[in-house]
């Protein structure tokens, strides 16, 4: 049986994942990396208060933990955090999973297949699970959908966004 992720929100997997990836560092770091015009900020933002949040619930729960200090720039000491042992092993499991829903492809699979092209691991292999995990609704979605009203609209969109992200996970699949 495969080792249980802990409960955490997406903000808190993007921060794990960034102080995972870039090593020992302060929040400002990790807030610059989320932040809108950010690197990773372009798939999922947060903000400055929320990144702080994060990294104190993080540490609490023992995936983090601080290794030092550094003096602030006009204001006070800066904590320098790490992912724990266990941390680094939360992250690799969660980043090897796929997600469940068509609407999570845009923020949660993108963050994870950012994390993995940063950290030079393929991503071969989870786009795989993932084109396996949603073959049931792409499946589903192959007839056109009938009806009239709202609920034929929103049965279209359903459709052409599953079709979309199947489209784009063969794109971006590699053969193993």
């Amino acid at each position: 049986m495969a080792a249980s992720l802990p409960d955490l929100s997406l903000t808190d997997w993007a921060v794990l994942g960034v102080v995972a990836d870039l090593g020992p560092t302060h929040g400002w770091t990790v807030v610059r990396e989320l932040a809108p015009d950010g690197p990773l900020g372009q798939i999922w933002t947060v903000s400055r208060p929320l990144v702080y949040r994060s990294i104190t619930a993080l540490t609490n729960s023992g995936l983090l933990e601080p290794c030092g200090a550094e003096p602030g720039r006009g204001g006070p000491q800066r904590t320098i955090v790490r992912a724990t042992k266990r941390g680094r092993g939360a992250l690799a499991r969660w980043l090897s999973r796929p997600v469940e829903h068509v609407r999570d492809v845009r923020s949660v699979l993108l963050l994870k297949l950012a994390f993995l092209d940063r950290a030079g691991k393929p991503a071969g292999a989870l786009v795989q699970r993932q084109l396996d995990a949603l073959g049931p609704v792409f499946d589903a979605v192959r007839t056109r959908p009938r009806g009239q009203g709202f609920e034929a609209i929103l049965a279209r969109w359903r459709r052409e966004q599953a079709l979309a992200v199947q489209r784009f996970l063969r794109s971006i699949s590699v053969p193993q």
